[in-house]
């Protein structure tokens, strides 16, 4: 088993930092519709992930916007969701049943190569489920809905639109 990173989550000592963008998930939630299962090895971890949009109001807000000098911000959706939540949307959004397969990183790693991925993002992709699974990716402390003015971008809502694309 490879040694699992920190995941890194921004730049710089002063800035924004952020969480995974629900709209990368595009491909992923495209495959699960077509086979019924989203297969991932961040067992019952949560995301708390944010669309490309809202992270985009965040950073016109901070560019715009006065009092932000030597500040970080950690960035992120206003609700933590785990892979068998993101599942049950799917079910919801599409009337067909979708379901969670949670496998061992290990397994997790062999499938992504054999399904094409190159090495190197395979190992990124399982060293961000680890860091799924161990907590790393779960805080909401709130400054990406302070900085746009408005509750972030549902999981619900982000699904909808992938779904729709």
């Amino acid at each position: 088993m490879r040694p699992v990173r920190q995941l890194p989550v921004g730049i710089g000592e002063a800035g924004p930092r952020y969480n995974l963008y629900t709209d990368h998930y595009a491909p992923q939630i495209r495959q699960a519709v077509k086979s019924g299962i989203f297969v991932g090895s961040a067992g019952a971890g949560r995301v708390a992930s944010a669309t490309r949009a809202d992270y985009a109001a965040a950073a016109v807000a901070v560019l715009t916007g006065n009092g932000h000098e030597n500040k970080v911000y950690e960035l992120g959706g206003d609700i933590a969701w785990s892979y068998p939540e993101l599942a049950a949307v799917l079910s919801r959004a599409t009337g067909h049943e979708i379901a969670y397969q949670s496998i061992p990183p290990a397994e997790h790693y062999e499938l992504l190569v054999a399904a094409g991925i190159p090495r190197v993002a395979a190992d990124l992709f399982i060293d961000t489920y680890t860091g799924i699974a161990d907590g790393q990716l779960a805080d909401t402390p709130g400054h990406l809905r302070a900085l746009i003015g408005h509750p972030t971008t549902s999981l619900a809502d982000a699904v909808a639109a992938i779904l729709s694309s």
